[in-house]
């Protein structure tokens, strides 16, 4: 397995524009927001309990995150649950509110992302590894840690990687 700064390597080359940056900060919420959204209606039956597609998804990926780094994991483990907190709330009310929501955030966010990425003039990193989707939502909680001044190693070590391989943009030289 990757470790963090692999994978957070190899996703910020496709994302060094700060304007794409920024637009993920708003997108990939949104889309994560959609996933679990949609994903807490349907439910399966698990020795006797009905769990939510949405919940498994969120404890799996929470521990894939936990894997990777125990600080990252926890944040991202508290807000999925958040998120599926007003999923499962969403998901208890009429289908067109639950699907217009789920459907809506979706939509707009990937929008969001397609702008971010035309600024970037690269694709997104999930096209060439679908890893990618999940690194998204640690990647912008890694970026808001180093905008808060957490984490600055971490970002040097990206930085210096990126700069090492003739993958560090004229955007990200700032």
């Amino acid at each position: 397995m990757k470790t963090l700064t692999d994978q957070l390597t190899q996703y910020a080359y496709y994302h060094q524009d700060p304007r794409n940056i920024n637009t993920h900060f708003v997108g990939v919420p949104m889309i994560v927001m959609a996933v679990v959204v949609l994903m807490s209606r349907p439910v399966i039956a698990v020795g006797g309990l009905s769990l939510s597609l949405g919940l498994i998804a969120a404890v799996l990926t929470t521990v894939f995150y936990l894997r990777l780094d125990l600080r990252f994991g926890v944040v991202l483990g508290v807000v999925l649950a958040l998120m599926l907190s007003v999923g499962q709330w969403l998901a208890a009310q009429g289908t067109a509110l639950w699907l217009g929501a789920g459907v809506g955030l979706f939509v707009v966010g990937w929008i969001i992302q397609f702008v971010g990425h035309y600024y970037e003039g690269k694709k997104p990193a999930f096209v060439d590894d679908l890893v990618g989707l999940l690194i998204g939502p640690l990647f912008v909680t890694a970026e808001l840690g180093f905008l808060l001044q957490m984490r600055l190693e971490l970002k040097a070590e990206i930085h210096n990687r990126l700069k090492s391989t003739g993958r560090l943009s004229g955007a990200a030289l700032a």
